[in-house]
């Protein structure tokens, strides 16, 4: 016999998490069905990022980056203090190291006025070195209110908080989503394990997201493409050098924030990530190699035409993440006295950008909806801090297009 539930929610990352969550909060009368192919929750995406609660800083005034990351973060902070997440808002230090650096530094500084971002000091090159001792700039801005985060333990919480709300809702781990029907009043969820009835779905898919977009019959142009982001670690002799965030100036011709130090819930220093095409959406290490979604990547044109915008860009990456040597001459920018005896071989990420015809990767969130269900197409960063507000925004969609009170 098949199970019904008012909701089914793909996706077990922590976007997916956060609208069940808020979904359960909104409508706890609803039973909600939260499927996750992967055996455990944030086992992609959301577990394998820089662990950091970004203050907003960077995005566009007025857009869905800029303002769900700021609510997201403020709601995310005190969810975590509230539900015992191990987090610390600890601030970070965004340096630039060169002249030429300070146009944008200074764009940035009002760009976080304008997001109205809490507690940003500009820095001169001793109060850097006050801050951060081993670090050393011309210029910076410190903002005290980004933090770390255990993003999984956020995500499990969630779920956890969502499903005492309602003992009808259901999560489902190990189990993945592999087609749908549609009939009335109910549509179908075909897993590899069983088959679901539900009123209505949700789409969190990551790095699979206009996959399961176009399962869905969704009319999608853009094609997911995956960055993978290694990353080293600090040497026990060096952890002293990082006591909490060192960010660069992020290059405005470049998609990604650039390589940075990070202190890790758990007492690790991390540094990176790089960014570089990857032949596998879900592979972690350099060799990793899927037929299909390299064929699927590069039939796309979007992906062309990204590689021939930043085909400088591209090659140092590529010439980084296989070179410790060079990895470690990017990293000495902001730290000089860091030794190749500094730093060690550490995880990986991988992340999900829907890329759009033109090769611009620099698209807003993103999030769409059919008469049945919704779709969240594109959440790279700060999604995982935005999580509750993008949660919160696909509620009020589902109030306003399910009919729903």
């Amino acid at each position: 016999m098949e199970q019904h539930f008012d909701i089914c929610i793909i996706g077990g990352g922590i976007v997916g998490a956060a609208t069940m969550y808020k979904m359960q909060l909104a409508f706890p009368d609803k039973s909600i069905l939260l499927i996750e192919k992967e055996p455990a929750l944030a086992d992609h995406q959301t577990g394998n990022n820089s662990g950091v609660i970004h203050s907003g800083i960077y995005y566009k005034p007025g857009s869905q980056k800029a303002n769900n990351c700021v609510n997201g973060r403020r709601e995310l902070v005190k969810f975590s203090k509230e539900y015992g997440v191990k987090y610390d808002v600890c601030g970070k230090l965004i340096v630039a190291t060169e002249t030429k650096e300070l146009v944008h530094l200074e764009k940035i500084w009002n760009h976080g006025i304008s997001n109205g971002i809490e507690s940003m000091t500009r820095v001169t090159p001793d109060e850097i070195r006050e801050i951060e001792p081993h670090c050393v700039g011309i210029a910076g801005v410190h903002v005290g209110c980004t933090g770390i985060i255990d993003f999984r333990g956020a995500t499990e919480k969630m779920v956890e908080l969502a499903l005492a709300k309602q003992p009808k809702s259901a999560l489902k781990l190990s189990e993945e989503a592999i087609g749908f029907e549609y009939g009335e009043p109910y549509c179908r969820v075909v897993t590899n394990k069983a088959v679901y009835s539900v009123n209505k779905m949700i789409f969190c898919g990551g790095l699979q997201a206009d996959r399961l977009a176009r399962k869905d019959g969704v009319d999608l142009k853009e094609k997911v493409v995956g960055f993978r982001g290694d990353y080293y670690e600090l040497t026990e002799q060096a952890k002293h050098k990082v006591k909490h965030l060192i960010y660069p100036v992020p290059n405005p011709d470049f998609p990604f924030l650039g390589v940075h130090f990070t202190r890790m819930v758990n007492g690790e220093i991390e540094c990176g990530p790089n960014a570089v095409f990857t032949f596998k959406r879900e592979g972690y290490g350099k060799t990793d190699f899927s037929l299909t979604d390299t064929i699927d990547a590069l039939m796309y044109i979007g992906t062309w035409r990204l590689f021939m915008n930043n085909m400088k860009f591209g090659i140092d990456e590529y010439r980084r993440a296989f070179s410790k040597k060079l990895f470690l001459k990017t990293l000495q920018r902001l730290i000089p006295s860091l030794t190749m005896d500094d730093i060690q071989p550490g995880r990986a990420g991988v992340r999900a950008l829907l890329l759009r015809q033109d090769g611009d990767t620099r698209d807003d969130f993103r999030i769409e909806y059919t008469n049945h269900s919704i779709h969240v197409l594109n959440a790279p960063s700060p999604a995982a801090t935005a999580a509750l507000a993008i949660g919160s925004d696909v509620t009020d969609m589902a109030r306003k297009h399910f009919g729903w009170v």
